[in-house]
């Protein structure tokens, strides 16, 4: 059986991977941040942050290493 877009996200396991500016953060996040101008964001479906990450692959991974199936934000 394949598993479609619709079955993820009906079943919460659908995960959303944006970036995310790091001026757009708080300033305590902002001062724990070195070097980088961009982070990437796991969001549930319904919008809630799950995780914070330096890297876009980390994202991904990290999603799928928690049974999650991560889909980029354009």
């Amino acid at each position: 059986m394949n598993t479609t877009f619709d079955d993820l996200k009906s079943t919460g396991r659908l995960v959303y991977v944006k970036t995310v500016d790091v001026l757009d953060l708080p300033q305590d996040v902002q001062n724990k941040v070195h070097g980088l101008d961009q982070l990437y964001a796991v969001h549930d479906a319904a919008g809630q942050q799950l995780a914070l990450v330096a890297d876009r692959q980390l994202a991904f991974k990290l999603a799928r290493q928690n049974d999650l199936a991560p889909v980029a934000v354009h």
